[in-house]
This record gives C-alpha cells, structure tokens and sequence, in this order.
C-alpha cells in the first residue's frame, strides 16, 4: 500500500486531528509496509519538525528502521513523469509529493493509496480513475499542512 505524507504525520502526530481515524485505517490494511516516496518522508519530516521536533522525526525513522515504513526506489526516468503529471494537474494542483505516488503507483501496479489529500480523487493512475483512497476524504492541502 502507498502512503502520502498526511497519514505519516498522523500515525507518529498523536495531537494530529486524524491520528486516530489513521491508526483505525492501518488496522484494515493488509499487514505489509506502507511504501512511500523521498517527497512525501521529506515532507513529512519537515511537518513532525513543526509539530514535535527531533523526536517525532526520529519515530518516523523508526518506522523505516523497523521495516513499517519503506522507500520506493524511484527509477531514473521518473522525473519525467512525475513532471508530465505535475503539468497535467497543474490546477488541481499536483505537487511534487502527490506526482510521485502516482508515478510510484503506476510502476509498481498498484491501485490504492492511503492519504488524507482529497485531490487523489481527481487523479488517474495509467489513465483509469480508481479511486485510490483510503482515509478521510475532503481534507485539503491546506487543512494537511497546516499552511
């Protein structure tokens, strides 16, 4: 299962409003690492910055550290894209974070990924809207980061 950045902060956030919707939805999830992308752990890392300083950082490592959490491996052309579809949904928006989920998603053929970021709704995984969504739906961007 992919993971985007709202359900990582949320899982380590306890203060999160959607730390517990999260923890109940991992409880549902096949018992596998969530696999997640370099944009959404750096984002995250910058958002537990914000919201418990090195310590919640440091229990997200730990999460990759005890295998809970793993990185996609992205391949060389990617970028590219990652870039295509950042055009495409320029007025969504798609950002860097949610182009690699997609782009992630349509390497590895998978169909479902668990965020809090209502614009997945809008987006298309090989062309085929699949509703890729667990989580809370109609959380914004905004409503996710804080900004």
């Amino acid at each position: 299962m992919l993971c985007d950045t709202g359900p990582l902060v949320a899982l380590v956030d306890r203060d999160d409003p959607h730390h517990a919707r999260c923890l109940a939805a991992l409880q549902t999830l096949p018992a596998q690492p969530l696999l997640t992308t370099w944009p959404c752990l750096t984002e995250a890392m910058y958002l537990l910055w914000r919201a418990g300083g090195l310590a919640a950082q440091d229990e997200l490592w730990g999460y990759l550290a005890d295998g809970l959490v793993v990185l996609h491996i992205p391949a060389a052309t990617e970028w590219e894209r990652i870039r295509t579809l950042m055009q495409q949904y320029h007025d969504a928006p798609m950002d860097l974070a949610d182009a690699s989920l997609v782009t992630a998603a349509e390497r590895c053929q998978l169909r479902r990924i668990f965020t809090l970021d209502r614009h997945f709704y809008a987006y298309r995984i090989d062309g085929v809207d699949g509703r890729p969504t667990l989580g809370q739906r109609g959380r914004s961007r905004q409503g996710e980061t804080g900004r």
